[in-house]
């Protein structure tokens, strides 16, 4: 089964637990602190494997949770780091945040890396927190917890030229005959339903990469027909080469096909349009065919080279595969995605940065504290311990977290809310 598009969770590892420990030796006097950091836990990596296909693998497996840091320990001994995760993905998948639609990595090389979910630092020993005052600290940090997200991997398949038309036109007749790829090929429409590629070598030694793409039909950009759930992979083809059925089989117009096809195809991206494009009429061995391409031609153009072939019968092959590895020695690479200049902002002394917590109420009253800051500072600390939960404390003083609440009206007493955690606010 071909997989084109999934969403997966991946989460990297949390780092190891700092530990409170101290020298208690017999011949060592004072021996003071020695808890050791906790390990840096594992990230989750995606790496490009060039004999996949598909995204097949996705379907039965979709959560990636990695390894955390080992614990310190004793002795100053420091926790051991975990190993990344390797996550396996073919070439050409582009990977997207869900949540923001962002494009975060286009991996197409083998051997290509992009670390999806990065694993949290480990949490530091009591051996960090000496300090002349207190050189027997009962601090230690727990390990800070890794990256996790839901992210999109969408496959959009690595071809030269890409075969473009109505159904039933002949496009996969036309690879497999210059090919050795064997697509599904029979009488009725939508016979192709997912991507074939195959290599095409020209008698002068020159060779590229062909796929067949599902037909499109007319509102395919809308998510009409099947061919809309295939478009994505035209995207990557330097050299398009549009099919019409110049027999007229289907009872169509072959230039109205061809008017048609091409809207689609600018519909769904605009960048479409500068790709070099060669018009192929097949099926010239039906009897209508040559009066057909004549008025094809004359509503056309003379501007315009169309290339008259019969994939049944092979003939104007060669000519066209030859036309198409000319266009291909000086069609440029298109990127998939413009590069977007990043505007660098400093922030100078006399701006406030953007609080790192938000304050809400509860229906019950309760004081409510949120943000990716302070909900990471909580999960990093060691609540075993007094002299961690009074650093806390200073910590979100230090944050303005006490003013805000004030000023948003609390009092001695009342309820806040973090996380799962209950607090009372104390004057």
């Amino acid at each position: 089964m071909f997989v084109d598009q999934v969403k997966i969770y991946v989460k990297g590892g949390d780092g190891g637990n700092g530990m409170v420990a101290f020298r208690r030796e017999k011949y060592v006097p004072d021996g003071g602190p020695a808890g050791g950091d906790g390990g840096k836990g594992a990230d989750v990596i995606l790496q490009v494997e060039e004999g996949l296909r598909t995204l097949m693998d996705f379907r039965y497996k979709r959560h990636f949770k990695a390894n955390r840091g080992e614990h310190g320990m004793s002795k100053n001994q420091h926790g051991r780091n975990s190993e990344s995760m390797i996550v396996k993905v073919p070439p050409g998948t582009v990977v997207m945040d869900d949540d923001t639609k962002e494009t975060l990595a286009d991996l197409t090389e083998h051997g290509q890396q992009y670390v999806v979910a990065k694993g949290g630092r480990g949490g530091r020993g009591n051996t960090r927190f000496a300090t002349p005052r207190n050189p027997a600290p009962e601090v230690a940090e727990n390990g800070e917890p890794g990256q996790e997200r839901y992210v999109v991997l969408e496959l959009k398949v690595l071809a030269d030229v890409g075969l473009v038309g109505f159904p039933s036109v002949g496009k996969s007749t036309l690879l497999s005959v210059v090919s050795a790829a064997k697509p599904k090929i029979a009488e009725y429409h939508f016979t192709t339903i997912v991507p074939n590629l195959g290599v095409v070598e020209t008698e002068d030694g020159r060779s590229f990469v062909m796929a067949d793409l599902p037909g499109l039909i007319e509102g395919a950009h809308q998510g009409v027909g099947l061919g809309h759930q295939f478009l994505r992979h035209i995207e990557r083809t330097r050299v398009i080469i549009h099919v019409i059925d110049m027999g007229g089989l289907e009872g169509r117009d072959p230039y109205e096909d061809y008017v048609t096809i091409n809207e689609e195809l600018k519909e769904y991206n605009m960048r479409l349009t500068e790709r070099a494009q060669l018009i192929v009429a097949n099926k010239m061995d039906m009897p209508d065919s040559e009066e057909n391409l004549a008025a094809f031609k004359e509503k056309l153009g003379d501007d315009v080279k169309v290339f008259p072939i019969s994939a049944l019968t092979r003939s104007g092959l060669r000519d066209l595969l030859y036309a198409v590895a000319d266009e291909l020695e000086h069609a440029p690479e298109f990127p998939l995605y413009e590069e977007e200049a990043i505007e660098q902002r400093v922030v100078y002394k006399h701006e406030k940065e953007e609080k790192g917590f938000r304050i809400t109420r509860d229906p019950d009253g309760a004081y409510v504290l949120s943000g990716a800051e302070i909900e990471k500072l909580f999960v990093m600390t060691n609540f075993n311990h007094e002299e961690s939960i009074k650093r806390f404390a200073r910590q979100l003083r230090g944050m303005g977290v006490d003013e805000a609440l004030r000023e948003r009206g609390a009092e001695d007493g009342d309820l806040v809310r973090l996380l799962e955690y209950e607090f009372e606010f104390v004057e």
